[in-house]
């Protein structure tokens, strides 16, 4: 993921097209560029490989090097390297195709993937507190009628595309951020995107039970007050008592939902008309009945809740007792700038009090909230209980941390002439290297929406530059001078990598795409045999930016058993980090996280002082 655009850029405006851009007349403003957007582009293999072979070495032996050394600059040179280069230029030229990895990703990253989305695939949002509105009703109504604004502009395509530096990004994935949902099937997930002008209704949750509410009557979209009188029927409705969670099977292993599913849909034919109202609605908003205060609390239940008053195979929003509020993303169909975009421009409406809330009255004629019921037997019954016991299972393993680090942000980092994404990846390094005497195999998502049906690539953002620096940085003996200087270096090349990464040059999907062209009856080439090429892909560190003032935390887990999810995001005087683990001293890290980031000031300060005190005395 990748920081956010601004809530200005929303409106629709119909500038002139960027140079090599051209206007499609014939679509809406949203995708105007759409078609001009270049492809993603396949890198050579030459380049690929020396990229790859300086993210390999810091983590691994000379002795190690040497061999995948010698792997890559074999399959470079050999026929089979050759061939797949071929076979990957061939794929990218077919006439159609937009994106040679897209199909390839989607599949081995979302619909294929069979493990749980929670806590494996989703992520959260944590919305800034408003203080205007401290009970769920109020809250969950303002939130809802921010957003249908932002929908018309999306489903009319009407919402200005996002720009980096005035190159359009693709806007493909915003189709699916409404009346859309994922469907488990095997081998591989499916979605579904309804049509919105036949199903213009919200599923709220509350106590496990699911109520449908139309947002117009009589042609009449429903005020903020009317919204809340429904949302307050709905809680008075659902009472005390909690149902059997249908909710809790969306948490499940894919497979095994997709047979809960069938069961569940053979047990009645009602049962699958009213997954269809759940899975066909606008979003879903949970209210839940817990009232949590600290950030730690609030992602916590964001991230997972209870694991049943959820369907987690939609957007949802989120929103607690006490008016807390958040977002939690079904991530197969996009990534989080879309959806991040969506909740500032809620957010930033209803700060501003730009929102209509329509008449304080309430109409007679508003239908009551309509719960959605099932007809559950035995076996249905069974499938809900296991669900339930595995989640709690799995959430049971992890723990989270949140590190609201207040002794700078980009502000500070901005005096030393440095980015402060940089700066903060350097600081998760020299923690890890704290922690643990060595570099971390890190992640960092960058986004290449700039391509036609872009979504990510990596920044491999431990490098030999921040491994020196780090050890420097622990070495008593070195001078903060020096250290400033290695700090700069290591920055530079993260910057280096960074913009490779945007421009869709990284090392990583460049190989998976490669590997996915070999044969089965072909050997698989040595460079994908070597233990360097498992052990660069193993994600300790899987991090990723998203920044945000109307955003008061996000995050979500690891990829690896032994590794960690750690979000941040950087504020003016801020950087906050949410870490998730399998209880793998989540603690220490947040607490060498602070250190790391307290001992970078410090002697980057120091270093400072020194330079200036030398030009004195010139």
């Amino acid at each position: 993921m990748a920081p956010s655009r601004s809530i200005k850029s929303s409106a629709p405006r119909k500038d002139a097209a960027p140079p090599g851009y051209a206007v499609d007349p014939s679509v809406g403003p949203m995708l105007r560029f759409q078609a001009s957007l270049p492809k993603l582009p396949v890198p050579t293999l030459e380049s690929t490989a020396a990229k790859y072979l300086e993210t390999v070495r810091p983590h691994v032996t000379p002795d190690a090097y040497a061999e995948t050394k010698s792997a890559v600059e074999e399959f470079v040179s050999s026929e089979q390297g050759k061939e797949l280069q071929k076979r990957l230029h061939a794929r990218a030229a077919e006439p159609g195709q937009l994106n040679w990895l897209a199909d390839w990703w989607n599949e081995a990253a979302y619909m294929g993937y069979r493990d749980p989305v929670v806590v494996f695939v989703s992520y959260f949002y944590v919305h800034l507190d408003d203080r205007r509105r401290r009970d769920a009703p109020s809250r969950a109504a303002s939130l809802i009628k921010a957003m249908l604004p932002f929908r018309t502009l999306t489903e009319t395509q009407q919402i200005e595309p996002e720009k980096v530096r005035q190159t359009p990004l693709c806007m493909d994935s915003y189709k699916w951020i409404f009346n859309s949902c994922r469907y488990p099937t095997k081998p591989s997930d499916t979605a579904k995107k309804f049509d919105p002008q036949t199903h213009n209704h919200v599923v709220f949750v509350r106590k496990n039970k699911f109520f449908e509410v139309q947002l117009a009557q009589d042609g009449a979209e429903l005020s903020t007050k009317e919204l809340e009188a429904q949302i307050r029927q709905v809680i008075e409705l659902a009472g005390n008592s909690k149902a059997i969670p249908i909710g809790a099977l969306t948490s499940e292993n894919r497979d095994t939902w997709t047979d809960a599913r069938e069961a569940l849909i053979s047990a009645s034919p009602f049962n699958k008309k009213s997954l269809e109202r759940i899975e066909s609605a606008v979003v879903v908003v949970c209210l839940d009945d817990t009232k949590p205060v600290t950030r730690e609390d609030i992602s916590w239940q964001l991230w997972v809740g209870d694991g049943r008053n959820r369907f987690f195979d939609k957007q949802q929003f989120v929103v607690f007792e006490n008016g807390r509020s958040g977002f939690m993303g079904e991530h197969s169909c996009m990534d989080g700038t879309t959806t991040l975009r969506m909740n500032e421009f809620m957010l930033a409406s209803l700060a501003a009090n730009k929102v209509d809330h329509g008449p304080d009255s309430v109409r007679s004629c508003l239908p009551e909230p309509k719960e959605i019921t099932f007809e559950l037997d035995e076996t249905s019954k069974r499938y809900i209980s296991e669900a339930e016991a595995n989640f709690d299972a799995l959430i049971g393993k992890h723990d989270m941390q949140v590190l609201h680090y207040e002794g700078y942000g980009k502000n500070y980092i901005k005096q030393f002439k440095a980015s402060p994404d940089a700066w903060a990846q350097l600081v998760k390094q020299l923690a890890f290297h704290m922690m643990f005497g060595r570099p971390g195999v890190c992640y960092e998502s960058c986004q290449t929406r700039k391509y036609q049906r872009g979504r990510t690539e990596v920044i491999r953002s431990a490098s030999n530059e921040s491994k020196e620096w780090a050890e420097a940085m622990l070495d008593p003996s070195q001078t903060d001078e020096h250290r400033a200087t290695l700090f700069r270096r290591a920055v530079t090349r993260h910057l280096q990598y960074a913009a490779w990464a945007a421009d869709g040059q990284g090392v990583d999907r460049h190989l998976f795409g490669l590997k996915k062209l070999v044969r089965d009856a072909e050997p698989v080439p040595r460079i994908y045999t070597d233990p360097s090429y498992s052990k660069t892909n193993h994600w300790e560190l899987s991090t990723s930016q998203l920044s945000s003032p109307f955003l008061d935390g996000w995050g979500y887990g690891e990829v690896v058993p032994d590794g960690y999810g750690l979000s941040y995001s950087i504020g003016d005087d801020y950087i906050r980090w949410t870490i998730t683990s399998l209880k793998r001293n989540t603690a220490e890290l947040r607490h060498y996280l602070a250190e790391a980031a307290t001992e970078t000031r410090a002697m980057m300060e120091r270093a400072a002082a020194k330079e200036k005190e030398a030009k004195a005395k010139l």
